[in-house]
């Protein structure tokens, strides 16, 4: 370094400006101050639209651009364009799969600081975001923004086709393709698309078989994280949604949606084949199949195939020869728990499907099914 550059870095170094509250250092005075409102809370930058204040003008500027809808940095290289340069800078990276941002525990890398700043917590344990209503923390302070809104009830997003509203953006975009029919993410497999990349990631475990979330109870492991944290509650009894028609409780607020369609009889899913219609998405998926004749799910030992993954679970213990529904009034065993429900009525006596003709009553609907066809042959 000659005299000269050296003397310019003496004075840049020597006018560094310190913060008396928290020591940071800054190169200009200007910087110094905006800082400085982090700790008082100062805002003096009012939007006219909306009720928002900010700290500095640059702040302003931003924000303003969600009212205008002004996206001055366009991408050279896709269509899309950004409110802000820097998410113009980090957008590159998705096209020249730059990721300068190291771990240095393990070997991920990753494209914003503040992605790293975030995984390094999921090493740490560090959870520095509480919610100050219940003792829930969380890694990252978006997360804590929705998660309060389980509290307040708010669903700032709403949809501009429908009356729904959302707790999150990402949210509100996924429900847009249900207008739009929009399906973006394909899977390399087989020929579905889907709405939302997690979508993908989950139905692509139906391919791999990976089920990345293991109970700490049981043997179990699931695909998706929800559907662990409501099987966890098969342990716990914890049944946090009640049904306020009935004095049922259930594990899932999924389940507590489809069981309310048993008080009000909607069933806002129709078979664009038949007229059928049915309460749950799956149950019409199920259905389609009858039209497609698609068994989707195939035995890897025998030649078998079939229309539901749980028809294939309870098959696969034909071969097996498990039979885990035990009796506990006698010694029999069952490989399916419809089959034991049956069983334990013939200790209870209990007959819960009346003839609606001759007033028999039966055990299971099957056996009532057979029934009833005796009335139709005397008929004839």
């Amino acid at each position: 370094m000659n005299k000269i550059t050296y003397g310019r870095c003496k004075r840049v170094l020597d006018k560094r400006y310190p913060c008396d509250v928290c020591g940071k250092l800054f190169n200009q005075n200007s910087q110094l101050m905006i800082h400085k409102r982090t700790h008082t809370g100062e805002k003096p930058y009012p939007c006219d639209v909306c009720d928002k204040w900010f700290s500095d003008n640059g702040q302003l500027t931003i924000h303003k651009r969600t009212h205008t809808g002004e996206k001055p940095y366009p991408c050279d290289v896709c269509d899309k364009s950004f409110a802000q340069s820097n998410n113009l800078t980090i957008h590159k990276r998705t096209h020249t799969g730059e990721k300068p941002y190291p771990c240095d525990v393990c070997d991920k890398w990753f494209s914003r600081n503040q992605q790293l700043t975030v995984h390094k917590r999921t090493h740490t344990g560090e959870k520095p975001y509480p919610c100050d209503v219940c003792d829930k923390t969380f890694s990252r302070s978006q997360q804590l923004t929705v998660h309060k809104r389980t509290h307040t009830g708010e669903k700032p997003y709403p949809c501009d086709v429908c009356d729904k509203t959302f707790s999150r953006n990402h949210h509100l975009t996924l429900h847009k393709r249900t207008h739009t029919g929009e399906k973006p993410y394909p899977c390399d497999v087989c020929d579905k698309w889907f709405a939302g990349s997690s979508e993908l990631t989950v139905h692509r475990r139906t391919h791999t078989g990976e089920k990345p979330y293991p109970c700490d109870v049981c043997d179990k492991s699931f695909a998706q994280s929800n559907n662990l944290t409501i099987h966890k509650r098969t342990h716990t009894g914890e049944k946090p949604y009640p049904c306020d028609v009935c004095d049922k409780w259930f594990a899932g607020s999924n389940e507590l949606t489809v069981h309310r369609r048993t008080h009000t009889g909607e069933k806002p899913y129709p078979c664009d084949v038949c007229d059928k219609t049915f309460s749950q998405n799956q149950q019409l998926t199920v259905h389609k199949r009858t039209h497609t004749e698609e068994k989707p799910y195939p035995c890897d030992v025998c030649d078998k195939s079939f229309a539901q993954s749980n028809n294939l679970t309870v098959h696969k213990r034909t071969h097996a020869g498990e039979k885990p529904y035990p009796c506990d009034v006698c010694d029999k065993t069952f490989s399916r728990n419809h089959h034991l429900t049956l069983h334990k009525r013939t200790h209870t006596g209990e007959k819960p499907y009346p003839c609606g003709v001759c007033g028999k009553w039966f055990g299971d609907s099957s056996n009532l099914t057979k029934h009833q066809r005796i009335h139709v042959i005397r008929k004839l």
